[in-house]
């Protein structure tokens, strides 16, 4: 039976690859954009199965009517994706009070009110897929990155609540982890440089190896298929090379001041 998506950010990147993927194999797809022009050339091909919302994950009602006008429009709502979203680079002194909340309304604010808006439907049907598009920088982070990856750790960490709380629902939750993608990713923004952290962000990534985005479409069909699809998934060269490093590391320290944590228990 083919299943029913609603997906943010249809417009590019890893959105369109998997909205096409998903109506390409014969589901049904509502896509969202905050630029419907984005859209028409999946309006022209697929007219019956893919609906296009224009929307902006900032705005909590309009989500709600979305995801509702979607499983009005289907019948039902198999698996939500939550992919809209950009990156705020700059060092963390840099960060204006605008920039930052900016970066948290629709990256982690965004999911929550699509989630919230698809939970009551997916609670009556006692079924569906809930996943997140986090980024290997909800694992790890580095400087010129803290607003962004603080939006996908607190995205990551909203989700693994949420998958304890749904699970007797039958409801799965997907946290998706890419390493570094080249997905045409225009909605980028950059603070107010300060020289005091130019020799920090003088770093060469011209050597750093990006994924197509297309080369994850078996992965995510793959994934909504699964009878029991995994908390989190990494996609990417590397990616969890980079995640084992991480996770090594904090063993190491925590092992290390063992001794310290155990004594601060007092009794």
């Amino acid at each position: 039976m083919s299943k029913v998506w609603f997906i943010t950010g249809v417009s590019r990147g890893f959105g369109r690859e998997w909205a096409s993927a998903a109506l390409e194999r014969g589901d049904r797809v509502a896509g969202s954009a905050r630029d419907m022009a984005a859209l028409n050339d999946l309006v022209a091909e697929y007219p019956a199965t893919f609906l296009p919302l224009r929307l902006d994950v900032t705005d909590k009602d309009g989500v709600r009517i979305a995801v509702e006008q979607t499983a009005r429009h289907f019948g039902r709502l198999d698996v939500v994706v939550n992919n809209a979203g950009y990156a705020q680079f700059g060092m963390i002194e840099e960060l204006t009070e605008q920039e930052i909340r900016a970066e948290l309304e629709t990256n982690l604010l965004g999911p929550l009110w699509v989630t919230q808006a698809a939970l009551p439907i997916l609670r009556a049907q006692g079924s569906g897929h809930i996943i997140q598009v986090s980024s290997l920088w909800g694992v790890v982070a580095s400087p010129n990155v803290g607003a962004y990856a603080a939006s996908k750790w607190a995205l990551e960490a909203l989700s693994q609540s949420l998958a304890a709380e749904i699970a007797d629902f039958g409801i799965h939750v997907t946290v998706l982890e890419p390493a570094s993608y080249d997905t045409g990713f225009t909605l980028t923004q950059f603070t107010t440089a300060h020289p005091a952290y130019d020799k920090v962000r003088a770093v060469d990534y011209s050597g750093q190896r990006f994924g197509e985005p297309g080369a994850t479409r078996s992965a995510l069909l793959a994934l909504v298929d699964a009878e029991k699809p995994p908390l989190r998934l990494l996609l990417g060269h590397s990616a969890l090379q980079i995640a084992t490093a991480e996770y090594e590391s904090r063993l190491a320290v925590w092992n290390e001041w063992q001794p310290i944590t155990e004594a601060a228990q007092g009794n």
